[in-house]
């Protein structure tokens, strides 16, 4: 039986104890909950690559300039 404290085999998980696994586990679901209800629009999957490659040509270029 795997305890609060029982030390996590590092191969197997990024976290050091059960605790840790929990506690993560629980944000990510309410994280995931939220996105669920919020009356944000969403934005679809082409233009959030489209943004994300925008700001990573933005910091390539600043680091260029350097």
């Amino acid at each position: 039986m795997t305890t609060a404290t029982t030390p996590l085999d590092p191969r197997v998980s990024e976290f050091e104890t059960q605790q840790q696994a929990d506690s993560y586990d629980r944000w990510f679901r309410v994280k995931v909950q939220e996105a669920i209800e919020s009356e944000r629009p969403s934005l679809p999957h082409d233009a959030a690559i489209a943004r994300v490659d925008a700001l990573l040509d933005e910091m390539r270029a600043k680091r260029a300039a350097h």
